[in-house]
């Protein structure tokens, strides 16, 4: 039997271990980021996926991954929201497909192609809803085609939009926004201006900052 380390060196170990994964965490933990006046959407005359009024006081951006569970998991209640709080919140959609998902960039294409015949949002909830089954394949196409049906179409349009210059630009400008803002992760999703990191990342923490932005509100 080996004799046991000194203790000195067991808690010469320890403490490079908690420096190590201390390091680690800051490096990979999520990073709160906010949007300045001059990068906000509110005023812009851009392209941008939107549900909810135009003038609604509250504008939730996110920055999503079709392929990513957990942008899977936090769509509904986002649509719950919009429900749920009418012309006083705004949704929008940005797309970021991660390097590491093979078919988030065309999910994000087959979106932009619905989106050329207004059935964005449709394509959308759809990919999200049935995430766990066309991510399973070896090749998504049959899949998304058949989607385009169910959103209802003209395929034929569909299939020579989803490789088109003007789809990719419209993902690629996504991209862009998102290197500007510093977004590295999906979700990211900002409520006015201010993203919602860590723990605040589901349901109720959404909610709660769409009630304090409510409440930053001028009083009319």
């Amino acid at each position: 039997m080996r004799p046991l380390l000194p203790l000195g060196i067991v808690a010469f170990v320890a403490l490079v271990a908690m420096g190590v994964g201390a390091m680690l965490y800051h490096t990979y933990k999520p990073q709160a980021l906010t949007i300045s006046k001059e990068q906000a959407v509110i005023g812009k005359p851009e392209k941008v996926h939107a549900r909810g009024a135009a003038t609604a006081p509250v504008i939730v951006e996110e920055f999503g991954d079709f392929q990513c569970p957990p942008c899977g998991a936090i769509s509904e209640p986002l649509n719950q929201l919009e429900r749920d709080y009418h012309n006083k919140i705004r949704l929008t959609f940005r797309n970021f497909p991660l390097a590491n998902h093979q078919f988030a960039q065309p999910a994000a294409f087959a979106a932009e192609a619905a989106g050329l015949q207004g059935r964005f949002w449709e394509m959308h909830d759809l990919l999200y809803r049935e995430q766990t089954n066309w991510t399973k394949s070896t090749d998504p196409s049959e899949l998304f085609l058949s989607f385009a049906r169910i959103v209802g179409l003209d395929t034929a349009k569909f299939q020579k939009d989803i490789n088109s210059n003007e789809v990719k630009e419209r993902v690629a400008a996504d991209q862009k926004r998102a290197a500007e803002l510093g977004v590295h992760l999906t979700p990211t999703i900002f409520v006015n201006g201010k993203s919602i990191v860590g723990p605040s990342l589901n349901p109720a923490g959404l909610r709660a900052a769409v009630e304090t932005a409510l409440a930053e509100m001028p009083s009319q």
